[in-house]
């Protein structure tokens, strides 16, 4: 006789495996072989109480049928009803096979605890004591209080605070890089600079052409619907000059690149940092920042320009054409009227913005992929972050720019 307690209560244990423990028969006189019947438990009477004998196969195989399963479940209701389905002698000793499924569909039984006389193998014990030691209670999650709100602020506000930290000494280490290859030029990854300069610009072409294009073309559509009301269908071409030159060029062409390349910067260092190659360069002696940031940087400052009037360009295209279709306005018409209505300062502006707006999408992206860990996981999160954070970045200076040169070409 084995006497056991064991108090535990928990939902039910998920198993990923289901590891069948073969034991082996102890035959008896009174019953036929275990293994040919079904899950079942044989409750008989003895001169020292009730005994319950567990026969068969409890194992997964035979628990997930639908009929057995409805017999067995019946059988235990009953035996928990009765006073000796739980208090009395349970004997392990002739079942057919176990496995954590059948082991777990006891332990429920039992009530999560060991009965106070059990008769079973050790390696069943080994199998129920496992279940016992993974049937745990989940805790009740406390409700957030003020104190718990509180500090969970406090902890975003740290966290935002050392991204910016993170980021101005990204910033300072540009410059200082910038400086030294100023001083030896000869030195400097002209070839890294110059893969990302076709990686980065060149393949974008067609993506920003074909949004620019269509964002003209809706613009120009829904502007023409309200001129018309008042006849003054000539002034489309100075809403859609402003418009498209000074603000939505550059933003729409720093939000494609943002999503496009700024995911894919974090995304390579990412995977430098989870295949060590990091730490590599760190034990040759290459800086981060010289050969991972700057390049990047110098990249993106010299396409956004390119890339922001390319858009902007297509953009206008679209524009001059639904202007021709829904109000009749000439392409001749709207290419002459297009420099005296856009000031020369606007496309000054828009060039501007768009340097700050590529060094942003760089630092950025290398800031987030820096700050990769060695997983998959935190890959696909700084990666989303990365993106997130550049596109808001970008519409925040969009805006501060609108409010210190709001004099500037009007």
């Amino acid at each position: 006789m084995v006497q056991g307690g064991f108090a535990c209560a928990a939902p039910c244990f998920v198993y990923q495996s289901l590891a069948v423990c073969p034991i082996e028969k102890m035959p008896s006189s009174d019953e036929p072989a275990a293994s040919e019947s079904a899950p079942h438990i044989d409750q008989q009477d003895t001169p020292d109480g009730g005994c319950c004998r567990v026969l068969g196969p409890w194992t997964a195989a035979e628990l997930t049928l639908q009929p057995v399963w409805d017999a067995l479940a019946t059988q235990l209701k009953a035996l928990s009803a009765s006073t000796s389905g739980v208090a009395g002698v349970w004997d392990l000793r002739e079942i057919a096979q176990l496995d954590h499924l059948g082991a777990q569909v006891l332990w429920d039984h039992w009530g999560r605890q060991w009965p106070e006389k059990i008769e079973l193998q050790p390696a069943q014990r080994a199998l129920l004591e496992r279940v016992a030691e993974f049937s745990v209670d989940r805790p009740v999650p406390v409700a957030p209080g003020f104190r718990q709100s509180f500090l969970k602020l406090g902890e975003g506000l740290l966290e935002i605070a050392d991204h910016f930290t993170g980021l101005v000494v990204l910033v300072g280490r540009l410059f200082l890089n910038l400086v030294k290859l100023a001083r030896n030029p000869r030195e400097g990854p002209w070839r890294d600079l110059s893969g990302h300069l076709y990686h980065i610009g060149a393949t974008a072409l067609p993506i920003t052409a074909l949004v620019g294009f269509l964002i003209g073309v809706v613009l120009a559509y829904l502007i023409s619907q309200q001129l018309k009301q008042f006849g003054a269908d000539a002034f489309i071409v100075n809403i859609l000059g402003i418009s498209l030159i000074r603000e939505l060029g550059p933003v729409l062409a720093a939000i494609l690149i943002a999503g496009r390349s700024g995911s894919a910067i974090t995304a390579q260092i990412g995977v430098m940092r989870v295949t060590e190659e990091l730490d590599a360069m760190r034990v040759m002696g290459i800086a981060h920042s010289y050969r991972l940031v700057m390049p990047r940087a110098m990249a993106l400052a010299i396409v956004m320009p390119l890339i922001s009037v390319w858009t902007t360009l297509a953009a206008l295209l679209g524009g001059m054409l639904a202007a021709d279709l829904a109000m009749g306005i000439t392409p001749s018409f709207f290419i002459n009227a297009l420099p005296a209505a856009v000031d020369t300062a606007n496309l000054t502006l828009a060039t501007a913005k768009s340097v700050v707006f590529g060094v942003l999408i760089a630092l950025i992206g290398c800031h987030f992929g820096l700050r990769v860990k060695p997983n998959t996981e935190s890959l696909g999160q700084g990666t989303t972050a990365s993106v997130v954070t550049s596109i808001t970045v970008v519409i925040l200076v969009d805006a501060l720019f609108a409010v210190l040169f709001k004099s500037i070409g009007t």
